[in-house]
């Protein structure tokens, strides 16, 4: 069905896609190369969202050559007028004449529909090419159109016997500097850091990215320049309203918000004047002390967040994860041993059974400094939606 050229060429077009890994959201990561008579003539990326989509710059560059090319991209070119015009449009008008597609677009809505818009004007159009690929560039994308949440990823450091930190909280460092700055990529290509007030407290976090922008080889805009990464958005999940108003993360660039069930007004008003939008939601119907996890989530997919990353103690995490929300875990162990009087990973009090245990597929492990990264994905989880 395909040729070891269509996997070249989309194999390209995958590695411009993420140029936007940071940049893009709440868009998804897309590139596209445009090729004739065995000739790239077009190459482009979506690097930020409101700008032309990687079509049509594929498109610009190609100019009057695009006529009867193929146009090789990693999603169905869109059909409807969002903040740019549609990429089928401009595929059409430029006379491509085939187009194949590494995957459909994931919002039900729309899905086939492009794919179908180009049939019809004439053009024959493939999919499938490479598609685990394109499906694993923007899972977070895929998450929010088919579940409506976000994809949810759990950073955890700890020693070689699995601790997290000592039983009074010290953990300040776990790991080396090299697996400190991999981390800072994590958060730049989340649109969230999610944490609860615990952490708050007792770390005063500043859940911030602190990269140089060469670090991520950042993508020029339309006006030939690299914008100032933009921040995540910090996220407390606090059912009392506890977060301090001299938290440093209240003080620091970027939007802070507070998902609570409390409705105290003075204290809302408090956390408003120093920084931070405060959500209130209706207690969960089985944990009526507890903020609801899934309606955090539910919200956090309105506000157009595409990926979560979690950064918080053995109670919230131990609570995303018995509850299935989460989708990856990484987790950095360092070589040394804390000893018992130390904070493990999860709390999970309602497991005392082996067969309670959430099993984890392991994807990647490797070698960061004197530091190990391993990602995982939980197999055995309660969730309706996912993406496992």
């Amino acid at each position: 069905m395909f040729t070891p050229q269509d996997h070249h060429y989309m194999s390209l077009a995958l590695r411009l896609a993420e140029q936007g890994r940071y940049t893009a959201h709440p868009n998804p990561r897309v590139g596209c190369v445009i090729v004739k008579n065995q000739k790239i003539i077009g190459e482009g990326a979506h690097h930020y969202a409101g700008e032309p989509h990687a079509e049509v710059h594929a498109l610009a560059q190609a100019g009057k050559l695009a006529q009867g090319a193929t146009a090789y991209v990693t999603l169905e070119p869109c059909s409807h007028q969002g903040k740019t015009p549609p990429c089928t449009s401009s595929l059409i008008a430029a006379g491509i004449s085939h187009v194949i597609t590494a995957m459909q677009d994931p919002n039900p809505l729309v899905s086939g529909s492009g794919l179908k818009r180009l049939n019809n004007a004439g053009i024959t159009t493939q999919c499938g090419l490479l598609e685990v690929e394109a499906q694993q560039l923007n899972r977070g994308f895929i998450k929010r159109m088919q579940c409506k949440r976000p994809f949810v990823r759990v950073k955890l450091a700890m020693s070689l016997d699995g601790a997290t930190a000592m039983q009074s909280g010290e953990s300040m460092w776990i790991t080396g500097s090299a697996a400190r700055q991999d981390v800072q990529k994590l958060r730049a290509q989340s649109e969230a850091i999610l944490t609860a007030t615990g952490t708050v407290i007792d770390d005063n976090p500043s859940l911030n990215i602190r990269l140089n922008v060469d670090d991520l080889n950042l993508p020029n805009d339309s006006q030939n320049k690299v914008r100032p990464l933009q921040q995540p958005k910090r996220v407390i999940i606090d059912s009392k309203l506890s977060t301090p108003t001299t938290a440093k993360l209240l003080k620091l660039e970027g939007e802070t918000w507070i998902f609570t069930i409390s409705n105290h007004q003075d204290k809302i008003k408090a956390l408003h004047n120093a920084g931070a939008e405060v959500i209130v939601l209706k207690p969960g119907e089985h944990e009526p002390n507890k903020v609801p996890l899934d309606a955090v989530l539910l919200q956090l997919a309105q506000r157009e967040i595409n990926e979560v990353h979690v950064e918080a103690g053995a109670t919230l995490c131990g609570a995303l994860l018995y509850a299935g929300l989460v989708d990856e875990i990484i987790l950095y162990m360092a070589a040394h041993i804390m000893g018992n009087n130390t904070r493990a990973l999860f709390n999970l009090p309602k497991h005392n059974k082996m067969h309670q245990r959430i099993e984890v597929k392991i994807q990647d492990i490797r070698a960061l400094g004197d530091d190990w990264r391993i990602s995982a994905v939980p197999t055995t989880i309660n969730s309706n939606c996912s993406s496992h």
